[in-house]
């Protein structure tokens, strides 16, 4: 693999990236971000120089993004959940400036989904902890290759392959203030996101996000939004590289064309110190 990936492009150039979870933010759309049906009675507020907030009909869901610092163009990301709409929250995820957009999407498009199921929050899926397993968000990232390691103080680590990614659980956690969902992307001395899902964050919602790092739709970056950090890690998409080489107006059968797999760009493992 080159040591400077993408370098004969333009900066301005978009193309189309894996893995997701090393391509970056993207360009902060809120309503890409939030895709809450805004027509039918959820808020959508964007004052100057105030973070914007989004809101179900009831108050009880919010979302919110926050200026991290003035004139530096980065956001911090709130998802909270009350059952009194004017008290504290119940649970709150809180996403870094940094965090890729798909992720945002995938988690508020599932916590709508949840929300369009009980609107009025009788069964309250979307207040406490559900039903769901622990194992649901484990399981996906094995399959993919990840290792696993158990502490004895009630906390499982997991870690991508190449190292560039983790997720933690408080199995045993018994303090409530502390998350116990946490996840992070890039270098582990100095992560490009990372985000925290509270005590009582429905586990669904956690599975949401995981399906999302893994997922292979690529992300969509121009190449000067791709973290210098990780950028030698990331690849281009197969499907992107097999629309290059497999024009449309190609007399080659497609067939005949191979485009690059993702085994072919592998992604070199980050050593770790002692």
């Amino acid at each position: 693999m080159s040591s400077a990936p993408f370098a004969d492009r333009d900066p301005d150039q978009a193309v189309e990236v894996l893995p997701r979870h090393l391509a970056g933010a993207g360009p902060a759309d809120l309503r890409t971000t939030w895709p809450f049906p805004f027509d039918k009675d959820w808020s959508l507020h964007q004052p100057e120089d105030r973070p914007a907030i989004a809101a179900s009909p009831c108050l009880r869901l919010r979302t919110s993004r926050f200026d991290c610092g003035i004139r530096s163009g980065k956001y911090e990301w709130i998802t909270t959940a009350h059952r009194d709409p004017f008290g504290p929250p119940t649970w709150q995820i809180t996403y870094s400036s940094n965090m890729p957009l798909e992720f945002l999407h995938d988690v508020h498009t599932r916590l709508l989904d949840l929300y369009l199921e009980d609107p009025r929050g009788v069964s309250q899926k979307w207040l406490p902890d559900d039903n769901t397993a622990p194992h649901e968000a484990y399981v996906p990232l094995l399959v993919h290759g990840w290792s696993q390691r158990v502490k004895t103080d009630g906390t499982l680590f997991l870690t991508s392959p190449n190292g560039l990614a983790s997720v933690k659980h408080r199995y045993a956690a018994t303090d409530s203030k502390a998350p116990v969902w946490t996840a992070r992307g890039g270098y582990p001395s100095a992560p490009t996101w990372h985000v925290d899902f509270s005590y009582g964050t429905p586990t669904t919602l956690v599975t949401s996000f995981v399906a999302s790092m893994l997922s292979t739709a690529p992300a969509i970056r121009t190449v000067k939004d791709i973290p210098a950090q990780s950028r030698r890690y990331v690849y281009e998409a197969p499907s992107a590289i097999a629309s290059q080489q497999c024009p449309s107006s190609s007399p080659v059968a497609p067939t005949q064309c191979r485009p690059a797999l993702a085994t072919d760009h592998a992604v070199p493992a980050v050593r770790r110190g002692r």
